[in-house]
This record gives structure tokens, sequence and C-alpha cells, in this order.
């Protein structure tokens, strides 16, 4: 169990840096204003968006068989590794909803993280570890630790970050987990 969620919150944590959903974090910090209603808006999607994502992902592990899964977990991750070094971009004008800063923040980052690196990641980690609630939670803190500083510093913090060495990071990170599951070092329970 711990194993599953500090994997899950690492690998999210620095995958989700430069991702489309954290630039969408300082899109909705700029507009809206309001810190804590985005925070809890991004808490709430995520934690929605991904509940749904392991769950699929724990379906499908109990319907392939073991023998496929280390297969197919190895290469989502690498394909999650490759994904992650193409810069993400948001759309210039980005729809926000004429609600309140929860209500926008919820369905819009819900919406923006739908078949998302981050939400492919969710899924083969569920699909890996026998630990829905603890991949679940992972992949949430770890949404919630690169989301956060882009919401409470935003653009001070955007030029610090060194996108590039960020995303060859993440795609390192993705492609070693793909490699380790290919090789059989990480093994299924």
């Amino acid at each position: 169990m711990v194993e599953a969620f500090f994997t899950s919150t690492i690998l999210v944590a620095i995958a989700e840096i430069g991702d489309k959903t954290q630039l969408l974090s300082f899109v909705l910090a700029a507009k809206l204003r309001r810190p804590y209603p985005i925070m809890a808006g991004i808490f709430v999607a995520t934690l929605l968006n991904h509940a749904l994502a392991a769950s699929v992902g724990a379906w499908l592990a109990s319907m392939i068989p073991s023998h496929f899964i280390n297969w197919i977990v190895g290469a989502s991750f690498i394909g999650c590794g490759l994904w992650a070094l193409k810069p993400d971009t948001l759309e210039e004008h980005a729809p926000l909803f004429a609600a309140g800063a929860f209500v926008t923040t919820l369905i819009a980052f819900f919406l923006a993280e739908m078949g998302d690196k981050t939400q492919l990641a969710t899924v083969a980690l569920a699909a890996r570890y026998d630990e829905l609630t603890a991949v679940v939670l992972g992949t949430t803190l770890g949404m919630m630790m690169a989301n956060a500083p882009a919401v409470w510093v935003g653009e001070a913090l955007a030029g610090r970050i060194n996108m590039r060495k960020t995303r060859w990071g993440a795609a390192a990170l993705f492609l070693l987990m793909g490699v380790w599951s290919l090789a059989g070092v990480i093994e299924f329970p």
C-alpha cells in the first residue's frame, strides 16, 4: 500500500509539471483570483476523475490475464514517457463557465484531465497495483503538489521552472517504470 501511494504521488507530481491541467491552474488563478475555491475545485475534480480512472485500471487488470498486464502497463508507462517529452499547450481562449470559482474550476479541470497523461498514468498505476485507494490518494496528492503552487504563486513560479528539464525528468521516470514493468523487476502482487 505504501509503495503504491508513494509511487503514484511522485510519478503524477512530476508528470503534472508543465501539463495542460497545470497550465489551466495558472489561467484559473489569474482570471478568477480566488485561490481557496480554485484549490477545492481542483481537489474534487482530481479525486473524482482519478477514482474513475483507477476503477477502470483495476477493472482492466481483473479482466486481462496477468501475464499480459506487465506488457500493457509497461507499454503504457513508456507511452506516457514519450508523451511527456511533448510540451503541452492550453487553448488560447479556454472556456470558463459563468459559475462561481469552485464550480468553474471543478468542471474545467475535470474535463481537461480527461484523456490526459496523468489520468492514463492513474489507469496504469491502478492496473499495476492492487491498491485502488492508495493509487487514487497518491495521484490526487501528486496533482495537488504540482497545482497548488501554480494557484498560489502563479506566473512568478512558472518563470523559474525549467520546463524542458522537468519534461525530460518526467519522461525518464515513466520510461524507467515502463522498462521495470516489462523486465518483471516490478512484480504484480
